[in-house]
């Protein structure tokens, strides 16, 4: 999938993959897609609230080898 941005939240838990996610959102346009790539299991339940809760489109999660990445599309 094409994006526009790339951020490694690998290491880091609850609240911070959301909280940088929100800061790497800040600074992209409307339309563009941020590329997310976690390690914390509960970022796949966060990342779809956080998106049903923003207005973000969470466009896709893949799961591998205990490492999610995640396509978030900017309203």
């Amino acid at each position: 999938m094409n994006f526009d941005k790339e951020f490694d939240l690998s290491g880091l838990s609850c609240p911070m993959p959301i909280l940088k996610t929100k800061k790497a959102l800040a600074d992209m346009a409307s339309g563009q897609v941020l590329k997310l790539i976690s390690t914390d299991y509960g970022s796949v339940k966060d990342m779809q609230a956080f998106a049903n809760q923003t207005g973000n489109t969470l466009l896709s999660t893949e799961e591998s080898s205990g490492s999610y990445t995640f396509y978030m599309k900017k309203k």
